[in-house]
């Protein structure tokens, strides 16, 4: 048997996913939770062999939950399902360790074959997914850019993203500033807000 743990916050998608993986004779739900650190609980007590993990959830999203399991779990095999995916999305999954990265619109029968081939460690990507990653190609920014502009999407002051980072403000504001010079933005909330839509956030 296959021990699956699925994590979505929408409850009606969640139940009816479970509900027809659950027909399987191979798969057991052996675990239904709304958000990530809920996930990451139920993982760490439970260790299912596959998870099934919402991209869009509150509080810690499938990409930073798949990071999490990858360190804590490395056993535990990863599925992302997602309603729409930006196109920096795959490559960030595919970094975290993730195995699968599929629509929420798929089959029934379409998702159990796929937590099977999680499950036996093959890669199951939808083509349509990995066609607008491809597109969209490499992000231009740096990992340090990258942690400034997310800290700056959450609301932070120049002076607290130094802090959090352990950088100085100057440093920051460097960062900020190349950032939106390679993203052709006016604001670093601008910048910040197109990172994330092409999924680099």
């Amino acid at each position: 048997m296959i021990r699956l743990l699925l994590a979505d916050d929408e409850h009606l998608i969640r139940g009816a996913v479970a509900a027809l993986l659950a027909l399987e004779p191979d798969i057991d739900v052996v675990a239904e939770v709304a958000d990530g650190p809920s996930a990451l609980k139920a993982a760490k007590e439970l260790r299912p062999d596959v998870a099934m993990l919402d991209l869009e959830m509150p509080d810690m999203d499938g990409i930073e939950l798949a990071e999490a399991l990858r360190d804590e779990l490395p056993k535990t095999r990863i599925a992302i399902v997602t309603r729409h995916a930006r196109p920096g999305v795959l490559h960030r999954a595919l970094n975290a360790g993730v195995l699968a990265f599929v629509p929420k619109t798929a089959q029934a029968q379409s998702l159990a074959d796929v937590v099977r081939k999680v499950n036996a460690g093959q890669r199951c990507i939808d083509p349509d997914l990995a066609t607008q990653a491809l597109l969209a190609g490499p992000c231009p920014l740096t990992p340090r850019e990258l942690d400034v502009l997310r800290e700056s999407r959450e609301g932070a002051t120049v002076q607290v993203i130094a802090q959090r980072l352990h950088l100085t403000q100057g440093t920051v504001r460097n960062y900020l500033s190349t950032a939106m010079t390679k993203l052709d933005a006016e604001t670093r909330y601008e910048a910040a807000q197109r990172a994330w839509e092409l999924g680099w956030l």
